[in-house]
């Protein structure tokens, strides 16, 4: 599917005033155990879900903040995150983001990651290269490593805990960020060297 990245690019960015509204930020939903949404998950999603389905209304849209059991992964299909971090808009920790991916016949063929608070964004096609940094740390022993703790699975605590454990004494330190989007995207332009998290859901990668 041709899809002209810089037109998507600037509609990623155009959500910024929406990530930056505290107000809606404050109107919180609990989910479960620290799972949360607001007023901006909402506004972003169903935004972007109108914009996309305008430009491309061919392609299917699958979002964190919606019934997804429509899907048809053997077409085309947007899988979004409206705010990766959702826990850090919350408490105005400015590392969220918004993320997105082009999955095609089961396939993810584009990706585009927009942390608006920084006004950072990444994004990378399939055969077309990744647009960041590279890396040039090959060994554990030099690398920065980050790390998700599966928050909504306390029952793998001890499991994660353990692996955790295991990189951080082999590597120069850790991080835990709380956006998988923005942490695969550091590993993208340098900034860590890995990234690890168990149970992640499509929307997070």
């Amino acid at each position: 599917m041709q899809i002209d990245i810089n037109e998507l690019i600037e509609l990623v960015k155009s959500v910024k005033p929406m990530f930056l509204n505290h107000t809606e930020a404050e109107h919180v939903t609990v989910k479960g155990r620290a799972d949360f949404v607001t007023q901006v998950d909402i506004r972003v999603q169903e935004y972007m879900r109108n914009e996309l389905s305008k430009r491309w209304p061919d392609v299917q849209f699958m979002g964190e903040e919606k019934d997804n059991s429509d899907i048809d992964f053997n077409g085309a299909v947007w899988i979004l995150d409206p705010v990766d971090g959702t826990t850090n808009l919350i408490h105005d920790f400015k590392d969220s983001a918004l993320s997105l991916g082009l999955c095609e016949q089961g396939q993810v063929t584009l990706g585009v990651i927009y942390q608006p608070f920084l006004d950072e964004i990444f994004w990378a096609q399939k055969g077309k290269g990744a647009f960041c940094n590279e890396s040039d740390t090959r060994k554990l022993e030099d690398s920065l490593v980050a790390v998700g703790t599966s928050p909504y699975h306390r029952d793998l605590t001890e499991k994660n805990f353990d692996a955790i454990r295991c990189i951080y004494e082999h590597c120069v330190d850790i991080r835990r960020m709380g956006a998988a989007s923005v942490d695969l995207a550091y590993v993208a332009c340098g900034r860590v060297e890995a990234y690890f998290e168990r149970n992640l859901k499509p929307w997070d990668f």
